[in-house]
């Protein structure tokens, strides 16, 4: 059995130290000597096996590809960043100016830059101010506003924002009251009226951006409200800050500031494509009063969110927005490109349409034309677990990988991620169809 000190002077194991620190070095080493002990591993091959054994990176978190079909998967981290914004973190890594104006050596305003870029995208905004996320900015809003006050806000719009968390819950956590008007599926501009009175901070308009209410229906618009005298507050919830083609029925930043809403607020890595932060953008008196707040310093962003901000505004086009504008005939192109060698090696795959959605709470109802590739059920998992995690979804009885999600330059990664689960998952569905059988018998 070669001694762990002897085993650790290899040099890919001293350069994976350098990587990872020496702890899970020496764990994979220790992995690998456990297996020669039990005779199932040459003592020759413990170095071999230690560094195949090695964690991709320093931390638990594993990159995966995102063949679900949904565009922003929350459980996958919502909107990937573009490269030019992974580029602004690694150079935001190190020692920034992120509170220092270089030529007079004083302090400046933090992250001053990444905030013209976003007025600079939004015109109607006066004045904008970023937290740590969506909830966020609401919740700042909120207590520097209408603590020991009323928000007059539409039952209709009293959502569930995910995981649990409840909008209402949220506001109340402030030191808010909430003044609810109207019913569920119809609230108009009259409810709203009728419940202002002194105590009122300001009216609150909700996207229910995860769900859509139909039928008999009725929901004031922003243009309305603005006109009853006091602050609206306007949660839109996907980050989308300029009307989209593709996406009609989704409200944007500029559009309801220019309809007169006093503060906008949006998550920043839902459709924005950026990284997760709260946005707020709105009048110049109000935005700063909240940026003032002692609350906004607890929920105040890193420079690495502010590095990978900016770049998403000013940089090229995300993936997300590649991902939501991908030609259908191009997905299926790279379907079929992928599906035709994996076919010739024997893998039960053909390339199909499918149909992808936005996701991350945003677009509810909009669907995507899009392709997949098609493959056995007992793919799903067995590419989750490989050395390449890949994210499929199930559909009447198959594995489907959608590609709008994935990008062109993974398609390679995604064949021999399919390839090397393909012994797997041949083993798991011989063993499921003799369990089947076995049952028939019996």
């Amino acid at each position: 059995m070669p001694r762990t000190d002897a085993v650790l002077r290899d040099p890919r194991l001293e350069a994976a130290v350098a990587r990872l620190g020496p702890e899970p070095v020496k764990a994979a080493v220790r992995r690998a000597q456990q297996q020669a002990r039990h005779g199932t591993l040459p003592p020759e091959e413990v170095a071999d096996t230690a560094v195949a054994l090695l964690p991709s990176t320093a931390c638990g978190l594993r990159p995966v590809i995102n063949a679900t079909g949904v565009l922003l998967h929350t459980n996958l981290g919502r909107a990937p960043l573009s490269a030019a914004a992974r580029r602004a973190v690694l150079d935001a890594a190190g020692p920034t100016d992120v509170e220092l104006d270089l030529p007079t050596g004083v302090r400046a305003r933090r992250g001053r830059s990444a905030l013209d870029a976003l007025r600079a995208r939004v015109p109607s905004a006066a004045a904008a101010h970023v937290v740590n996320n969506g909830a966020a900015a609401l919740a700042l809003a909120a207590t520097a506003l209408a603590t020991g006050r009323e928000i007059v806000i539409s039952r209709g719009e009293m959502v569930e924002i995910g995981d649990g968390f409840r909008l209402p819950d949220l506001l109340v956590s402030t030191g808010a009251r909430l003044r609810e008007v109207g019913t569920t599926n119809r609230t108009g501009v009259e409810d709203y009226a009728d419940a202002i009175g002194p105590d009122t901070a300001f009216v609150l308009k909700v996207h229910p951006s995860n769900f859509r209410i139909t039928g008999f229906t009725r929901a004031a618009g922003t243009r309305e409200l603005a006109a009853l005298g006091v602050p609206v507050v306007v949660d839109i919830g996907s980050g989308l800050l300029a009307p989209h083609p593709l996406l009609p029925a989704e409200p944007a930043a500029e559009t309801q500031l220019r309809a007169g809403a006093s503060l906008v607020t949006a998550s920043g890595d839902k459709l924005l494509g950026g990284p997760q932060c709260g946005l707020l953008l709105g009048d110049e008196d109000l935005v700063r009063a909240l940026a003032r707040h002692p609350l906004a310093r607890a929920l105040r962003v890193d420079k690495l969110t502010l590095a990978a901000l900016e770049a998403t505004l000013t940089g090229p086009a995300t993936p997300t927005a590649e991902a939501l504008t991908a030609d259908p005939r191009d997905l299926m192109r790279r379907a079929e490109h992928l599906a035709a060698p994996l076919s010739a090696a024997g893998v039960d795959v053909r390339a199909v349409t499918s149909t992808a959605t936005v996701g991350g709470g945003g677009a509810p109802g909009v669907t995507l034309p899009s392709a997949a590739l098609s493959l056995p059920e007992p793919y799903a998992s067995v590419l989750r677990t490989g050395p390449v995690p890949v994210v499929g979804r199930l559909e009447a009885g198959r594995c489907l990988l959608d590609l709008r999600a994935v990008a062109p330059e993974d398609d390679a990664r995604l064949a021999e991620a399919v390839r090397s689960a393909t012994a797997v998952a041949a083993t798991e569905e011989a063993a499921a169809a003799a369990v089947a059988a076995a049952a028939v018998e019996g």
